[in-house]
């Protein structure tokens, strides 16, 4: 199984960027898919998933409002669009895979399987 992060890089407080998350050596279709990320010396949080058929999308309350996640089974893709960056959303993101049942979704780390590489997102004042 891989999961293949990409669409990172830096850019200024307000601005958006999209992070796309290619999977392969798995039946797409059969995984909810979660965002996650890492700032330096904190620990790995959730930022949004999305169930199987993606009718059912948590947020954190942090980037509520301001994060999409979306997911296309045919291309075995989730996306991250993040509008309204701030300073504060600087982190390592993480995609991940979760074997669930239909719209059973999960946010703590430890119920996902398997984890992207991460891809890096540096948000300046």
């Amino acid at each position: 199984v891989q999961l293949q992060a990409s669409g990172g890089g830096a850019v200024q407080a307000g601005g958006s960027l999209r992070l796309s998350c290619v999977a392969s050596g798995l039946t797409f279709m059969y995984y909810s898919m979660g965002w996650f990320r890492q700032a330096p010396g904190k620990e790995r949080e959730f930022v949004a998933a999305i169930s199987r058929s993606g009718g059912n999308t948590p947020y954190a309350d942090s980037v509520k409002g301001r994060f999409t996640i979306s997911r296309e089974n045919d291309k075995k893709t989730v996306y991250l669009q993040m509008n309204g960056l701030k300073p504060e959303d600087t982190a390592i993101y993480y995609c991940a895979a979760d074997r669930t049942i239909l719209s059973n979704i999960h946010t703590a780390p430890d119920e996902y399987e398997h984890w992207g590489q991460g891809t890096l997102v540096t948000v300046s004042s």
